[in-house]
């Protein structure tokens, strides 16, 4: 059932003069997987008490998301590249913008990378085509030197013995 049609049977029910706690036993008893709050229920009760007769949503002011432009987009990737830990607030008082401006960055976790940035991607492609290239001048030579990692960090720590931390 749609909202216009949920409203138009608290309506109804409230014409009843059923109370909300009635209107939404009854949408329970008929709708029990798709009934609505009884917060919105009471909500709407109110609005019909107070004489509105439309079931429809009130026109809203809608803005529209603000894109930022390409200009804009290179201002903020060259901030960034600066000072990777610069606030969102600051980024907004240095180039004007407004806070919701979308811009296409998400948060980026400084201490575990899950996903690559655009920086990331293009030095992966810049050295993936170089590696190609010097591939395919020399097959051989380039088997024989090259070596792949996984990319696993492995911290090394000796403890202190007694001895040491005493000095």
């Amino acid at each position: 059932m749609k909202k216009n049609e949920f409203r138009a049977v608290i309506k109804h029910l409230h014409m009843k003069d059923l109370t909300p706690k009635e209107i939404k036993a009854e949408l329970d008893n008929v709708h029990s997987t798709f009934a609505l709050a009884f917060a919105t229920v009471y909500n709407w009760v109110n609005e019909f008490k107070r004489g509105r007769t439309s079931t429809c949503d009130a026109p809203r002011s809608e803005h529209p998301i603000e894109v930022g432009t390409l200009e804009i987009i290179d201002k903020v990737h060259d901030i960034v590249l600066t000072d990777r830990q610069v606030k969102v607030r600051e980024l907004v008082d240095a180039i004007s913008i407004s806070h919701g401006t979308s811009i296409g960055y998400e948060k980026v976790s400084a201490r575990v990378l899950r996903l690559l940035t655009v920086d990331h991607k293009r030095d992966r492609v810049t050295i993936s085509k170089q590696c190609l290239e010097i591939f395919q001048r020399n097959t051989d030579e380039f088997l024989h030197r090259f070596i792949t990692v996984d990319e696993t960090w492995i911290y090394y720590f000796t403890p202190e013995t007694n001895e040491q931390s005493k000095q």
